[in-house]
C-alpha cells in the first residue's frame, strides 16, 4: 500500500520527502500513521529499482531538499500495480481507497472496469464479521447493539459503494 501510494503521488508531479509524507498521511494515516523509518526504506527500494529518480535542490530556508521524480519504469509499475490488484488490495477496504485513489492513471477504461469488477465480485460475496459456524450472521440476528450496529453500518456503506461500483462500471463500459 506505502508502495502503491509513493508511485501513485509522483505520478502527477514531483515531490520532496516531507510533501510526499504529508500526502500519503492524509491519504492513509488515520488507518496508520507514516513513519519516517518505514517511508524512506520504502523510497530506498524504489530508487534502487529504478522506478524514481532523486535529485537535490537547493532548500528556501535550510539545507538542500531531494526531491523525488517518478520514472517511465514507475509509471509503467504502478499501471500494472493498478491492473493487477493483489487481492488484498481488492479486499481490504483501506488497501482498496489506495488503488481507487490512483485508478485514474490507469487510462484503459476496459481495466479501470475490470478492477471495479474484482471488487463488485468481492462486496457481492456474502460476509459478515460475525458467524454461527460457517454462516454468516445478520445484524438482526445479533442481540449485542454494539455488534448489531457493526453490521448496520457495513450494511450501508456497502450498499452505497454496490451502487456507486455498478454505476461507474456501466459508464466505463457504455
Amino acid at each position: 500500500m506505502l508502495e502503491l501510494a509513493i508511485l501513485g503521488f509522483l505520478y502527477d508531479n514531483p515531490l520532496h520527502g516531507y510533501e510526499l509524507r504529508k500526502r500519503i498521511a492524509a491519504l492513509t494515516g488515520h488507518v496508520k500513521p507514516v513513519a519516517e523509518s518505514t517511508l524512506y526504506p520504502a523510497i530506498k527500494r524504489l530508487e534502487k529499482a529504478g522506478l524514481l529518480a532523486r535529485t537535490t535542490e537547493p532548500g528556501s530556508v535550510a539545507a538542500p531538499r531531494h526531491v523525488l521524480t517518478l520514472t517511465e519504469a514507475g509509471r509503467g509499475e504502478l499501471r500494472r500495480r493498478l491492473a493487477e490488484p493483489d487481492p488484498r488490495d481488492i479486499s481490504d477496504e483501506n488497501r482498496w481507497f489506495t488503488v481507487l485513489a490512483f485508478l485514474r492513471h490507469l487510462e484503459d477504461a476496459a481495466a479501470q472496469s475490470a478492477v471495479l469488477g474484482r471488487r463488485l465480485a468481492f462486496l457481492e460475496e456474502p460476509a459478515s464479521f460475525f458467524y454461527d459456524g460457517d454462516r454468516p450472521l445478520p445484524a438482526e440476528e445479533l442481540d449485542d447493539p454494539f455488534r448489531r450496529g457493526i453490521l448496520i453500518i457495513a450494511r450501508a456503506t456497502s450498499r452505497a459503494e454496490l451502487t456507486w461500483l455498478r454505476e461507474t462500471i456501466a459508464s466505463l463500459d457504455g
